[in-house]
């Protein structure tokens, strides 16, 4: 859940670091009222949830009230990396006598947070990184034990931060940890932290990214997911409980779990076509959630085929069979579904739907099988012609059609372009 940078800075404040004063402004008029209250010299932000504002023309100092309006109307409405901006950050200006940089994130291979500090701060990073390794001290944390003052001191000495500010500066970057830690948080970065020619230190940009599973144990966090960007498929699909991802395929994938609509995703990839989205109905795939997951999927007009991959745990396999009928009885459907369904009583559920098995809905007895059809749909292959209408007259009728009859499997995308997934332990 990433933050604007003033919501960052509303959060940092909050654990005692040292902000600027500022306001949020949604119009212009509102923008010149803020700077008037703040008194001239002022900085213009648009706020975004992308970086590259400065190079943009996002970000302009202002003398007075009058180039405040002439810059916010300038900012107002502008496209930032495809994010239009619709509020700006009125600041009041900091007369700055250094940059520095510092962040904390997760190091997920060392287990431990890791804190980056640099006194070569106001640039991106990944150029000093590139330029001058040496110039970033690293320092790894161990979640029990925290940031001790010790370690804490001996890191600003690493960063050859002046020695001057190295008690102001390790005091400042102690609450970063706290504010990190206590606030659940992926990644805090702030660039530039400041010294001011009086010598004091500021945090005078903020990047914050909040973990989202977190916000049952902060229940202010409601009004930062209320300015997360979505489209309309993701309004839609979070108005009704779903974890749903917008992407620009063509396949609409619906699986039970995480793990098993990114793998879904995946290997539609895999098999040479272009997911739509990414859906989550979780553990419970009864027939309301299931109608609410095929309502949003079926309301994406890009969406050609549907791939249901659905693997019964708790959930039982006649209880998953049960929610997609009674679901496709309360939503129309316009692309035609494919199912994958497998898992405690999967047999027993496949019994249900076989005989509402037809062109528009179809099952398949691996992920894999049933990625290949969904994207045969959906690349505009004719769907296989229903049952009733390709059976001849009973007395011509054969007892078993032979193998050579039977359709091809359809044809894997070359090895080049698509690896086939392994299937350890069966099949998927």
């Amino acid at each position: 859940m990433d933050l604007f940078e003033h919501q960052g800075k509303e959060l940092l404040a909050d654990y005692g670091l040292p902000v600027p004063p500022g306001a949020v402004a949604l119009s212009v008029d509102e923008a010149v009222e803020a700077a008037r209250r703040l008194c001239p010299p002022v900085a213009v932000k648009a706020q975004v949830h992308t970086g590259g504002r400065g190079k943009a023309g996002g970000v302009k100092l202002a003398a007075d009230l009058d180039e405040v309006r002439t810059h916010a109307k300038a900012i107002l409405g502008l496209d930032i990396s495809g994010h239009t901006v619709g509020r700006l950050l009125i600041e009041k200006a900091s007369d700055i006598a250094e940059e520095y940089y510092a962040s904390f994130t997760l190091d997920r291979s060392a287990r431990r947070h890791l804190g980056m500090l640099s006194a070569q701060g106001g640039v991106e990073i990944e150029a000093v990184a590139e330029a001058d390794p040496d110039a970033i001290a690293r320092i790894w944390i161990d979640p029990v034990e925290g940031l001790a003052e010790p370690a804490c001191r001996a890191w600003v000495e690493a960063a050859a931060l002046p020695a001057e500010i190295a008690p102001a500066a390790a005091e400042v970057l102690s609450q970063l940890y706290r504010a990190y830690a206590d606030a659940d948080a992926d990644l805090i970065e702030v660039n530039p932290l400041i010294r001011t020619a009086d010598g004091r230190i500021a945090v005078l940009d903020a990047k914050v990214t909040l973990d989202a599973n977190s916000a049952y144990r902060h229940p202010g966090y409601a009004a930062y997911d209320d300015t997360q960007p979505r489209d309309e498929r993701e309004r839609a699909a979070r108005a009704r409980g779903l974890q749903y991802v917008g992407l620009d395929g063509s396949v609409g994938v619906i699986a039970n779990g995480a793990g098993l609509a990114m793998s879904t995703v995946d290997v539609v990839n895999q098999v040479g076509g272009r997911p739509a989205n990414f859906l989550d109905i979780g553990g419970g795939a009864n027939a309301s959630v299931m109608a609410a997951a095929l309502e949003v999927i079926n309301n994406d007009p890009a969406v050609r085929s549907i791939l249901v991959n659905i693997f019964g745990g708790i959930t039982r396999g006649e209880e998953v069979a049960n929610g997609i009928l009674e679901a496709l009885q309360r939503v129309t459907i316009e692309a035609p579904i494919v199912i994958r369904l497998d898992g405690t009583n999967a047999a027993e559920g496949r019994t249900l739907l076989e005989p509402r098995l037809d062109h528009r809905l179809m099952m398949e007895p691996t992920m894999l099988d049933a990625a290949r059809r969904a994207v045969e749909l959906a690349d505009g292959a004719s769907p296989p012609v229903p049952a009733e209408s390709a059976t001849p007259p009973e007395s011509a009728a054969p007892a078993s059609q032979p193998e050579s009859a039977m359709p091809p499997e359809p044809a894997m995308p070359p090895e080049s372009a698509a690896p086939a997934p392994s299937e350890p332990g069966g099949p998927w």
